[in-house]
């Protein structure tokens, strides 16, 4: 357990606020039991994947206001007065040899949402903003045609023990998100959190790595691992269907193992890890020359690590195009690459993550954004303050310039 875990603060808001204890006793969760065989046998790991900076969302303080501070070369990335995006079409579509077939959701179905904050209380482990993240995304998210009563959040500042984020809960709450979900409905799933790394056991990372969540108990039950999130969140969800999963956690690039991950130009990233230690490399100067130490010595491991993998990165992207690709319409938006870390950091005096923050601060400035100006946008909002590079990837090619709906 972690140190101090025995002192967690009981001052949240109770079951019924969470809506957890509710939905799950409408919905029958005792009989959820525990993930499939081979997905729920993690035990304790050794040392928990790499975890240069401890335990993955990095402390900061300070950040800007607005959209203003942009870096040299990050360009205007609000939409331009009076141009509207197309919203996706509603018809099925295909790609690929073999006419693979896949569908955008409409998100004019059931709408459903779980948020999971961890603030690791007591422990020297603390964070600042998870449980806070959440409430401020569910506070978004109500305007957008969510309703409380399909909503489940899991803090481990709960009074519950059903709303408190252990791996099982974890879980089971998961398995209520995705449970009879139907084509255009709007799944919506918020971690914020520890995230790190372990050896890829199945070589379908380009760059040898899982990426983990860290539930509260991870030290008892262990780590959430990218592959069985992607068996949990993804493999159950019918054609055209919509998760969109926003994660504000440390190496959380590929925490869902989607296969198509887009650059800022929208276009389909191919793995070219020489170029990406390249940028590594000017990001640890940029860093080394603000004082930001944690940043230099996780740029370092990245570089070092890119000249390493840069044989696997082909294979391990077409196994994962071939093995993860989902008729499903599941949208992911990560708080950095998998070899980042994510701030927690203070914004109005309040203690929230950096990609939360982004993420509601684009939408509300803007509401019609594209996949393509959201991405550029929470970039943008982020540059001046963070070496984080928030991250976009997807089920199946999306057209970047569509809407971005939910």
């Amino acid at each position: 357990m972690f140190p101090g875990q025995s002192n967690r603060s009981n001052q949240g808001r109770d079951a019924r606020d969470h809506g957890y204890d509710e939905r799950y006793e409408r919905d029958n969760q005792q009989g959820y039991g525990r993930v499939e065989a081979g997905h729920g046998s993690y035990g304790r790991q050794e040392s928990y994947g790499r975890q240069e900076e401890g335990y993955g969302r990095q402390k900061s303080h300070g950040r800007q206001e607005g959209y203003g501070g942009q870096e040299s070369g990050a360009g205007n990335y609000s939409r331009p007065d009076g141009r509207r995006y197309s919203r996706p079409s509603a018809s099925s579509q295909s790609f690929g040899v073999g006419d693979y077939q896949y569908q955008y959701s409409q998100c004019n179905g059931k709408k459903k949402a779980l948020f999971i904050g961890i603030n690791y209380l007591g422990t020297k482990q603390q964070l600042n903003g998870c449980i806070n993240d959440c409430h401020n995304v569910q506070e978004f998210l109500l305007t957008q045609g969510f309703k409380k009563d399909d909503m489940v959040m899991l803090t481990d500042d709960s009074k519950s023990v059903r709303a408190i984020p252990t791996r099982q809960n974890i879980i089971d709450a998961i398995q209520w998100l995705v449970k009879n979900a139907q084509p255009n409905d709007s799944l919506f799933f918020h971690y914020s959190g520890h995230g790190g790394q372990t050896e890829d056991k199945d070589h379908d990372e380009a760059d040898g790595y899982d990426e983990v969540i860290y539930p509260l108990d991870f030290e008892k039950a262990g780590f959430i691992d990218d592959d069985t999130l992607h068996q949990l969140l993804v493999n159950p969800l019918p054609k055209g269907t919509r998760l969109t999963a926003l994660f504000d956690s440390c190496h959380s690039g590929s925490v869902l193992d989607l296969p198509y991950m887009y650059s800022t130009k929208g276009v389909i990233k191919e793995p070219n890890l020489l170029q990406e230690a390249g940028e590594g490399l000017l990001e640890t100067v940029k860093a080394y020359t603000q004082g930001d130490s944690k940043a230099v010595i996780s740029g370092i491991m990245g570089v070092a690590k890119s000249f390493m993998n840069k044989d696997r990165a082909s294979e391990a992207n077409e196994k994962t195009k071939k093995t993860k690709t989902s008729p499903a319409d599941v949208i992911t938006m990560s708080g950095c690459k998998d070899d980042q870390t994510s701030a927690d950091a203070k914004e109005g005096g309040q203690s929230t993550g950096a990609m939360s923050y982004a993420f509601i601060s684009v939408m509300k400035k803007e509401p019609e954004q594209s996949y393509l100006s959201l991405l550029q946008n929470m970039r943008s909002i982020l540059s001046s303050k963070y070496s984080q590079k928030p991250q976009l990837s997807s089920s199946h090619p999306i057209d970047t310039n569509l809407q971005f709906i939910i």
